[in-house]
């Protein structure tokens, strides 16, 4: 403790040292300004006495004039280390207030020997001689710590715009880095600099630059930059041996998670994401500013993010449900940070259980629903075919008809593109749950809309962590088959379109979102191998297992007879609906929840595809087949 206070107070002792060390320099500035401006009135001569003593006398005036005005200006707020533009601005500030004053009194008390050139001397010279120390004493420390800092690496940035700036000025200050010079495809910007760093050239030219400029790093500071960009750049910088580092996505900094200048490694999202998403953010403002919003599922990957991404639009309360103890902790303690600034309400519940939902549906009445719980993970769902349905039939039965009883505004339904021909009872199960939120619309106030994606990049189940696991134990890394491909898009991206989908939805449709270009799962496990430094083939193994149970070898995002019709957003096309008689449905999913309860699989695999003729298990007699598909009708 005697420690910790004698440290204390050798800090203010120096602070309070730096701080009148400041004073005195610019306090010493009044009278040499004064002086230098009579010299320079006289042609570098002599200054006459009675000339001088206007000086002397002006100078007693000038004194407390402007050492008052330095304090009340916030002169010494400012550490001279990082001297910049409000600094500057301070001192113009207090000169120019304190140049009016100083000859007012003079003129008032009538004092001579002042030569009338001295009002136009005496502030150019005083601002000189305060703003020139202060920005070479910043100029000083920022070259020595380039100078001295043997560890510094040569460090070439991409791009020259706004975070670009902040970067360069950021890595200026810290001294840890020999900048280079910057790469910009802008041609205007070649030849100029950034804080003295030089723009020598485009990105084309990044190989000649790096050889010839001896670089160790390169950092991308292009939050926008495409997939194709990252990785043109990643491939020359693992070839040349130079280690690769960018800015957090848009997503990121706009979520507030990373800070504009902030550095990470590459992922694998950024060399196999797209074009950044553009959001009609008014439009999505209206749908959940104000409004009371719930999600189910809120622990999950996609609840979770979206959740972070809901409270942006300030929404008068969010809700969170979810029946992991932990996953709810995690994200209701972030939820719950200053910076949020939303009223959060966890819920501890499973969406299988009627009772406890009619309890939360009816305590909070929420406006606008997002469901996102669900069972995903095809091969475990495929053993335990009974909870699968559970969870994803008949939990979303329960909480979809509770919302249209308590006349929720909008329902959003978060699907799968597993559900289109699926293959397994995840995919079967998932495509029950869109026929039943379909014909549910149009016979309530509330309005049912589904968004239907692929592999999401990272979320929880994936082959993100899983490559990435078998990777640091040095491998094998395992996939299923060598053709097998999946459509992928990152978390943040998916809740964007989400949100946008529910924004644009005016009931019964399902949303597809644009996943791009189906992805190679081999291509995609190469990827994450030379990201961790390493070779394929070399290094990591790769060993195919053969395809699981359940699991196909190219998905789709539609069905054949859903014709992919446009919407106002590019990203989200309109599959169109197929009507089935809702008497009919729900006399089937009555049966689903009979087979559950006896654990009947046989009989649950058989309703399934009664409900689902895509999907190739159980034995539907002909005749039930036909009339679902009679029923069938696209509209």
């Amino acid at each position: 403790m005697k420690i910790s206070i004698r440290f204390y107070l050798f800090r203010r002792l120096l602070r309070l040292r730096t701080w009148w060390a400041a004073f005195l320099h610019d306090i010493a500035w009044i009278p040499t300004s004064i002086l230098l401006g009579f010299w320079v009135r006289f042609n570098f001569d002599s200054i006459p006495p009675d000339f001088l003593s206007g000086a002397w006398t002006l100078t007693g005036i000038a004194i407390p004039v402007q050492g008052m005005l330095f304090w009340n200006l916030g002169l010494y707020r400012g550490i001279w280390r990082f001297a910049s533009l409000p600094d500057l601005i301070r001192i113009f500030k207090a000169v120019s207030i304190g140049n009016v004053t100083i000859f007012t009194l003079a003129y008032l008390l009538r004092i001579e020997g002042i030569p009338r050139s001295l009002i136009f001397l005496y502030p150019l010279l005083l601002a000189a001689g305060l703003s020139c120390p202060r920005l070479a004493y910043r100029w000083i420390k920022d070259h020595r710590f380039r100078m001295r800092d043997h560890d510094a690496k040569r460090t070439l940035v991409i791009g020259a715009g706004k975070a670009a700036d902040t970067l360069v000025q950021d890595l200026v200050k810290q001294g840890r880095h020999i900048l280079v010079g910057i790469l910009d495809d802008d041609p205007r910007k070649k030849g100029r600099d950034i804080y003295g760093i030089p723009i020598i050239g485009r990105l084309d030219a990044i190989e000649d630059v790096i050889i010839q400029y001896d670089v160790e790093l390169v950092l991308l500071a292009i939050p926008t930059a495409s997939a194709r960009t990252i990785h043109r750049i990643f491939s020359t910088c693992q070839r040349l041996g130079v280690d690769f580092r960018t800015l957090p996505s848009l997503a990121e900094i706009a979520d507030g998670r990373i800070e504009t200048s902030s550095l990470r490694e590459i992922r694998i999202e950024d060399l196999l994401g797209r074009e950044p998403v553009q959001l009609d953010t008014e439009e999505i403002s209206r749908f959940l500013k104000g409004k009371k919003v719930l999600v189910t599922g809120a622990g999950g990957s996609i609840g979770s993010e979206l959740c972070r991404q809901i409270t942006m639009f300030r929404p008068q309360e969010l809700i969170l449900i979810d029946n992991g103890e932990y996953n709810l902790y995690q994200i209701e303690k972030e939820m719950n940070a200053p910076e949020r600034a939303v009223s959060i309400t966890t819920f501890l519940g499973d969406v299988r259980d009627e009772s406890r939902m009619r309890f939360i549906f009816g305590l909070t009445r929420p406006e606008v629903v997002f469901h996102a719980a669900a069972l995903k993970h095809v091969p475990l769902v495929e053993k335990n075919p009974i909870e699968g349905v559970k969870t994803n039939v008949l939990g979303t039965k329960i909480v979809t008809d509770i919302s249209r009883e308590l006349g929720v505004e909008k329902f959003v339904l978060v699907s799968t593109d597993k559900a289109v021909n699926p293959g397994n009872v995840m995919g079967a199960s998932k495509r029950i749950a869109e026929i039943y939120c379909q014909n549910l619309n149009g016979r309530s106030s509330t309005l049912f809309i589904t968004t239907r994606f692929g592999n999401v990049l990272g979320s929880s189940g994936s082959v993100i962590p899983l490559f990435k696991e078998q990777i640091a134990k040095g491998g094998p890394v395992t996939i299923t088959h060598a053709d097998m491909t999946r459509y992928f898009m990152t978390i943040p991206e998916s809740c964007q379109l989400i949100l946008q989908a529910g924004a644009i939805g005016e009931g019964g449709e399902i949303f597809v979102l644009d996943m791009g270009e189906p992805v190679r799962i081999v291509h995609l496990a190469e990827e994450m191998i030379r990201l961790s430094g390493l070779e394929a083939g070399r290094d990591i193994e790769i060993v195919y297992t053969g395809i699981r149970a359940g699991e196909k070898l190219h998905e789709e995002l539609l069905h054949p007879s859903e014709t992919p019709i446009g919407t106002r957003h590019p990203k989200i096309k309109l599959a169109s609906s197929r009507a089935v008689d809702l008497r009919w449905i729900e006399d089937r999913l009555s049966a689903l929840e009979k087979a559950c309860e006896a654990y009947d699989i046989p009989r649950l695999r058989q309703l399934l595809t009664e409900m689902v003729p895509e999907y190739p298990e159980g034995s539907a007699p002909a005749s039930t087949s036909s009339q679902v598909r009679a029923n069938a009708t696209v509209h």
